[in-house]
């Protein structure tokens, strides 16, 4: 790569709750669109809680040039529910998602008809054939909730299987995990363009504490560096933690 050309990006909206917040949003994706972004996704919260927000923010984004990807879980959904959702999609103009297995909210007991995510894959392709750009979800560092690394990578394998169209990872700080993680999927037959997730850095308590959850190692250099920040959002920049 010369250096005139540059890496495709994509940005990750969390739909906006209140009008506030679709208010701010406005304003952070107008000064995103001047970065040129391959797409924006827009995620969809635990059960399909956000799933109006997320389809009217996936919807502005169309509207203004760009292209967009709603998250899409399949917890507690069933076939008639997807189908209605992906004649929904097309309706709307959209080409791209983010298919995903989902979390399950607080208090929910059951899965729906979908168990899996490569259940949902399979089933969006058999409806509507090569009508979407399938991206999923994979783990450099293992799914926190997998029974072993061995078989987090099998379950990838079955998403692209089922017809996944590229992948995007969870967010990681050791780059070997990523190039170990493709080198393994490709092992298995699993060749799609596999995308590297990054997370900016901007409060340590709540980086902390979301990479514990999901999985995502924090290097001891880094870990230690953030610590002694706290909430000290000013003095967390490239070139402190260097």
């Amino acid at each position: 790569m010369n250096s005139t050309q540059k890496l495709p990006i994509s940005f990750e909206f969390f739909p906006p709750k209140t009008p506030e917040g679709a208010e701010k949003l406005v304003g952070v994706r107008q000064k995103l669109y001047a970065l040129n972004p391959e797409f924006f996704s827009v995620t969809y919260g635990a059960g399909g809680s956000t799933q109006d927000g997320t389809l009217q923010t996936v919807q502005a984004i169309l509207k203004d040039g760009f292209d967009a990807a709603p998250h899409f879980s399949c917890i507690g959904a069933t076939k008639v529910t997807v189908r209605t959702q992906l004649a929904q999609f097309q309706q709307a103009g959209i080409k791209r998602m983010v298919a995903l297995r989902g979390d399950l909210p607080s208090g929910y007991g059951a899965f729906g008809e979908f168990k899996y995510a490569s259940e949902l894959v399979e089933f969006i392709r058999a409806e509507t054939g090569d009508a979407f750009h399938i991206e999923v979800g994979c783990y450099p560092e293992t799914h926190p909730q997998a029974k072993s690394p061995d078989a987090d990578l099998l379950a990838y394998a079955m998403k692209v299987k089922a017809g996944a169209s590229s992948a995007i990872t969870q967010y990681f700080f050791n780059s070997d995990a990523y190039f170990r993680f493709v080198d393994d999927a490709h092992k298995l037959g699993a060749t799609i363009p596999v995308v590297p997730g990054i997370m900016p850095i901007t409060n340590s308590s709540q980086l902390m504490r979301f990479s514990d959850a999901c999985g995502a190692e924090i290097p001891r250099w880094i870990r230690t560096r953030l610590q002694s920040f706290g909430d000290d959002t000013a003095s967390i920049n490239p070139s402190a933690l260097m």
